[in-house]
């Protein structure tokens, strides 16, 4: 029997797959033959190169006001602790509710509040509490957007163009994260940050004019049993019951906890160490955003998940070892060829858990599932950032980064111990949801992969 639940869950909303131009796209580029994935696609990429220029400006900002390393880290951990908090709320919503309302909703708060910093900013009002207030507004506002956005993928491309879909939105992240730190750095020095905070606002009309765009699927979707706080309970039972998600999880969120916080000392690694000013902060982040594009690029090449979990725990401790070798580099140049490496070894560990999670979980489950995740990625960033930046401020900022870059090691290696005993019971999972050919959890299987070979069909 076919997965009718699956299918009718994952070509909703997914659009008409378009006659030529569009239906000759390389392989790479398959899931920009769906008309809502292109529309998201070219809107979320301006916007996008807009929230990285923010980034920097902020923490340059904070610096600029402060000096203060823990001021830094506290910055942080403000504008991410409400994903941690609120994400399964999020979830919980997304599977709930109309996805691309709750993105239209997002998008043009997240708009309003990047126009307010910039008023601020340029009228030369603004002081670091509004700082934290803004940041911890946004936060909320992704708590919302993240597990939505994550979960809207399958509403627009369907389950075939999945694992493309997310691969291309990762490099759309990290072509935005390589373009927008560049402009930053030279914007930030010449004019200041508030034109940047500007050029963000303005950016999210892109996004919000894509999703106004889109020929969406109206219709409701099916109601939850139970209370909403009885679905965010069942997200999290799912989750802790689910060895293979929860295992990845758990990586995810130790490798986001310790290495990803470097981001966060970008500053001082530009200013102190490096001598490099706010132009080398935009050109070290843009570093870093290049080595994560090239690994989205790579990952989108992949026709199937086959050997992804490997890829996994290579990542993670290719991951470690690059933040291990930028703590000791004091070479402006050579720190920046190294962030190459740490960018793309991040993204590979991201972009491919995230791929093999959304290839696991039901559909009725993506939401809370998807929320869980934006608590490993981004939630456990908050903390991480805090740590780093009381580290920093006793230690100096080159031994917490090659600290993290230890624990990142450390997590692949158990992970990778791991990952022979995980196969089976995905498999099973796998099994149970009754994947057909076109599937994008289809391949997750062989040597290297997550689970076990599948027996031939008799």
């Amino acid at each position: 029997m076919a997965n009718e639940s699956g299918d009718r869950a994952g070509h909703a909303g997914a659009g008409e797959e378009q006659p030529w131009p569009w239906s000759r796209l390389p392989f790479v580029l398959r899931g920009l033959r769906h008309r809502n994935y292109r529309l998201f696609f070219g809107g979320q990429f301006i916007s996008l190169i807009g929230t990285w220029m923010q980034a920097v400006a902020q923490s340059w900002l904070v610096y600029r006001l402060t000096g203060s390393a823990v001021l830094l880290g506290f910055v942080g951990f403000a504008g991410q602790i409400p994903v941690f908090l609120l994400a399964p709320v999020g979830g919980s919503a997304a599977d709930r509710y109309n996805r691309h309302r709750i993105l239209l909703a997002t998008q043009t708060t997240a708009m309003l509040l990047a126009f307010i910093l910039a008023a601020l900013t340029l009228t030369g009002r603004v002081q670091v509490w509004h700082v934290f207030a803004l940041a911890a507004s946004l936060g909320m506002v992704n708590a919302f957007d993240v597990p939505t956005r994550q979960a809207f993928a399958v509403d627009m491309v369907g389950r075939e163009d999945l694992i493309n879909a997310i691969a291309l939105n990762s490099s759309m992240i990290n072509g935005a994260r390589m373009v927008g730190p560049a402009i930053a750095g030279v914007l930030v020095a010449s004019v200041g940050e508030g034109w940047c905070f500007l050029v963000n606002a303005i950016s999210y009309l892109a996004v919000i004019a894509g999703l106004l765009l889109m020929t969406v699927d109206a219709q409701a979707r099916v109601p939850l049993p139970g209370s909403a706080l009885a679905s965010i309970v069942e997200g999290f039972r799912y989750v802790r019951h689910t060895r293979p998600i929860r295992t990845l999880l758990l990586l995810l969120g130790l490798v986001s906890l310790m290495g990803m916080p470097y981001a966060v000392l970008m500053p001082i690694f530009a200013d102190r160490i490096l001598h490099g000013g706010p132009r080398g902060l935009g050109l070290l982040m843009g570093a870093s955003g290049f080595g994560a594009l090239i690994g989205a690029v790579v990952l989108a090449t992949k026709k199937g998940i086959r050997g992804l979990g490997q890829w996994i725990a290579f990542s993670a401790a290719g991951f470690g070892l690059g933040l291990i070798l930028f703590s000791m580099s004091r070479n402006f140049l050579f720190s920046m060829v190294l962030l190459t490496p740490v960018g793309f070894s991040m993204m590979i560990e991201m972009a491919a858990s995230n791929t093999l999670i959304q290839s696991l979980v039901r559909d009725e489950l993506r939401g809370r599932v998807m929320a869980v995740y934006a608590m490993m990625f981004m939630g456990m960033a908050p903390f991480g950032s805090l740590l780093a930046g009381t580290l920093a401020d006793h230690i100096g900022a080159p031994e917490t980064v090659r600290l993290g870059g230890v624990m990142c090691m450390a997590g692949a290696v158990v992970f990778r111990w791991h990952l022979p005993a995980l196969r089976q019971e995905a498999r099973q999972m796998i099994v149970a949801l009754q994947v057909a050919g076109g599937d994008p959890a289809e391949e997750i299987t062989g040597q290297g992969s997550i689970v076990a070979p599948r027996e031939p069909h008799g």
